[in-house]
């Protein structure tokens, strides 16, 4: 099939490319980049006023699948996805079971094959069961595709094992994403210890439960060589841990996630909004600005919204009785184009880099550039269109988002994988 996109402003940093010009699909893949294209046969969109993009990847989702349809299935989330503008996901593995094995990673491929609106980019646990125990079984799941392993939902609290798991991983090239959290300081912590948890009468979560393993694991990555990517960094001390590591020149990445940059421990009121009761827990309003600042500098090296989707009555408890998580794929772009790029702190390059390109080289997969050869993953937004964040928007199963009520302007319109659209005009492509 052809497909010629014209007139949207084309933005890739990678290329060097920011004007407005056509793009020539065919077969998937882009053939041409420039300026009054021709075709003969095919299907012609007028983006006029809309940004065109390298597709958006979100490398932390919870898809929940198998095992928690109830909270969100592989259908549901990449519809989701694709309606937030993302071409792809990676999924973590802390499902039922457990994505340990070659099973569980074909069975993801398999449904996402069937049922997905983007690419699902399977990650698989490092530890059987997400237990801390015991090696998963890396190298067949590597054979299977895997690039990323982690027991995300769980520090692994032994270094040793922790050590184990990277020298395995560094034999294929793959990263290792640990979930950095001291259970014996953390303990029953509900909301960052300080102000927070003082003023809600809550058990707190301190930073340094978060920071002590950011520490212990990049010590661990210098031992062994094996690269690591720090999940959602939320203290001003743990992104300068990162900095260090990246000035000694270690293979060391991390990512942060919206809610972490535009909320805080003071959005907790004492209505005991449960969609703010997320792990790692929001952060102090300084902790906020460092990592906004990590993004400008480049010490933070993509943008994920960690999606964790739960049922209404698992979030319609007492909040210590209710989970950690929220959701973020359908609220993601918009809220980095209202935060970030409209107030000027970023452009949309930089956007591009945390949300497309850095993602995509993190998880050691193929490179989208706007230019010809590459794969027709785009992603495509109009950067005025304004809306606010309602339950009745979003396409996933889930409604613990923390940014319901948000005015936002930017919102994703349409979305292309592998050439064809996913998303058209704002709707889900069936």
């Amino acid at each position: 099939m052809a497909l010629m996109l014209n007139n949207a402003r084309c933005i890739d940093p990678q290329v060097g490319l920011d004007e407005v010009c056509d793009v020539l699909i065919r077969d998937g893949k882009i053939v041409e980049v420039g300026h009054g294209l021709k075709m003969e046969k095919g299907v012609e969109r007028d983006l006029s006023g809309k940004v065109l993009v390298p597709g958006l990847v979100d490398m932390h989702v919870h898809l929940r699948e198998p095992g928690y349809e109830q909270k969100e299935d592989i259908a549901s989330g990449t519809r989701a996805a694709a309606h937030g503008g993302f071409t792809a996901v990676c999924a973590m593995p802390n499902t039922d079971p457990v994505i340990d094995n070659a099973v569980g990673v074909e069975y993801v491929k398999a449904r996402a094959n069937e049922v997905g609106k983007c690419r699902v980019i399977v990650s698989g646990s490092c530890t059987k069961g997400l237990e801390g125990q015991i090696l998963s079984e890396m190298g067949d799941m590597h054979a299977h595709g895997v690039r990323a392993f982690t027991d995300d939902g769980h520090g692994i609290q032994d270094a040793g094992m922790m050590r184990r798991v990277m020298d395995y991983a560094s034999q294929f090239d793959c990263v290792v994403m640990p979930h950095c959290q001291d259970d014996s300081l953390v303990g029953e912590g509900q909301v960052n210890e300080g102000v927070a948890s003082t003023r809600l009468g809550m058990l707190g979560w301190p930073a340094e439960g978060e920071e002590l393993e950011i520490s212990r694991d990049i010590a661990l990555c210098r031992l062994t060589g094996c690269p690591i990517h720090i999940q959602h960094v939320t203290t001003a001390r743990g992104l300068d841990l990162v900095r260090q590591a990246k000035a000694e020149g270690l293979p060391v990445t991390c990512e942060v996630t919206p809610h972490h940059l535009f909320l805080t421990e003071d959005d907790i009121d004492d209505t005991y909004p449960t969609a703010l009761k997320v792990n790692p827990p929001l952060r102090t309003s300084d902790d906020a600005v460092a990592l906004v600042a990590g993004i400008v500098d480049g010490t933070v090296d993509a943008i994920a919204c960690d999606h964790a989707p739960h049922t209404d009555w698992e979030k319609d408890r007492e909040f210590e009785l209710a989970p950690f998580g929220m959701i973020g794929l359908d609220t993601s772009l918009g809220l980095v184009l209202t935060k970030l790029v409209s107030t000027g702190i970023i452009g949309y390059d930089k956007l591009v880099e945390v949300m497309a390109v850095n993602p995509r080289a993190i998880l050691r997969q193929e490179a989208v550039k706007l230019e010809a050869g590459s794969v027709a993953d785009l992603t495509v937004f109009d950067p005025e269109e304004a809306w606010t964040v309602s339950r009745a928007g979003f396409q996933s199963k889930a409604g613990n988002s923390g940014f319901i009520g948000c005015a936002l302007t930017g919102k994703a319109t349409d979305v292309y994988v592998g050439g064809y659209a996913t998303l058209e005009d704002g709707v889900i492509v069936e």
